[in-house]
């Protein structure tokens, strides 16, 4: 900016409601994070295979022609982002989605892209 120079916002109201909007650095940071669990193809089918129920980790491998160390860790992913929860019922451990807000938003995310 040159000097003696000021910035006017030529709606200054329209900007301070904007900056009200703006969540703080560590919301906007979860967000981030949030976004890029959800940037991977092969989590997005996860999660969409759970919309239909909760799956163990052996039928999610064999649904998706996957390891069962690579399904588990892309489950440990989701997990660790709260989109997934477990169970365990003996040696098998169920997986499901964590509540209706990530069907929610898997399901605005398909409305948006089909419009």
């Amino acid at each position: 900016m040159v000097a003696g120079t000021r910035r006017r916002a030529i709606h200054p109201e329209a900007v301070m409601a904007s900056r009200a909007k703006i969540p703080g650095p560590e919301e906007l940071e979860d967000m981030e994070v949030f976004f890029k669990v959800l940037g991977d193809s092969t989590r997005l089918r996860i999660l969409h295979a759970l919309l239909a129920g909760e799956l163990c980790v052996g039928d999610l491998s064999e649904a998706f022609g996957m390891s069962v160390s690579a399904v588990s860790h892309q489950l440990a992913v989701l997990k660790s982002a709260r989109l997934v929860r477990h169970r365990r019922e003996g040696k098998i451990v169920y997986y499901a989605l964590t509540d209706h807000h990530v069907s929610a938003v898997l399901q605005s995310i398909r409305t948006h892209l089909a419009e």
